[in-house]
């Protein structure tokens, strides 16, 4: 599942994100939602999240949902 739609992302989630300087790289981190940081309903490169160990991202795929 892709992670375009802020309707699909809750706290607690874990899902994969690409980090700023990674984005030429493609290099994904997993991690678990903390805070969801777009506030629109809908990014096209994946709504920007916080994860529980502080990297923050866009999301590229969800892993689980709750």
């Amino acid at each position: 599942m892709i992670g375009q739609n802020r309707e699909d992302i809750k706290s607690g989630m874990e899902v994969e994100i690409v980090l700023k300087e990674d984005q030429s790289t493609g290099i994904l981190i997993r991690g678990v939602v903390a805070e969801i940081l777009t506030s629109s309903d809908f990014h096209p490169h994946g709504i920007k999240v916080r994860l529980e160990s502080g990297d923050v991202g866009r999301i590229q795929s969800i892993i689980s949902k709750l």
